[in-house]
């Protein structure tokens, strides 16, 4: 009899929810995708391929929050070169 796992991975649904939500909707989406999988492919025994898409939809939700992050940062620093520069305009 094929050694089966216990439990399934974490899906990390709610990391990728969250990354939709409030940081990259793309990638989010992706996410979602990828840990809506998970279950399915438990519950084939596909054991492999549930784990690789739990780490999937965790990485996919990594990058979501790391894009928004990025962006967020530049978008301030953007905002206030242009307060500084706007400052010192001459009229």
């Amino acid at each position: 009899m094929e050694n089966q796992p216990s439990t399934p991975p974490d899906n990390n649904l709610v990391w990728a929810i969250l990354c939709t939500v409030l940081c990259c909707l793309p990638l989010g989406i992706v996410a979602i995708i990828k840990s809506s999988n998970v279950n399915t492919y438990w519950a084939q025994g596909n054991y492999e391929a549930a784990q690789k898409a739990a780490d999937d939809a965790k990485k996919y939700s990594i990058w979501g929050a790391a894009i928004a992050l990025i962006g967020i940062v530049l978008y301030v620093l953007f905002v206030i070169i242009l307060g500084v520069g706007g400052a010192f305009a001459e009229f």
